[in-house]
């Protein structure tokens, strides 16, 4: 599990360069990127396999342009 929080009080942040994008396991990264779709939210890169190899990955995108990868359980190794 990994919280994502936002801070209503703060008006703007100053983007990190600490870090490219953090992952997380999803069962299902098709539902999921309908999930943050139904929501109003960005997804970056539909969910499918990556190039050359069957990890199913997609891409969503917070308010702030930060990226945040889904791996399908179960389709890496």
């Amino acid at each position: 599990m990994i919280e994502l929080t936002y801070n209503w009080d703060t008006n703007s942040y100053d983007k990190g360069n600490a870090y490219g994008h953090i992952a997380i396991e999803v069962d299902d990264a098709y539902a999921a990127c309908d999930a943050v779709r139904k929501a109003g939210g960005n997804v970056v890169r539909e969910a499918g396999p990556m190039k050359h190899g069957t990890t199913v990955i997609a891409f969503v995108e917070d308010p702030d342009g930060y990226k945040v990868e889904f791996i399908q359980k179960g389709t890496w190794g």
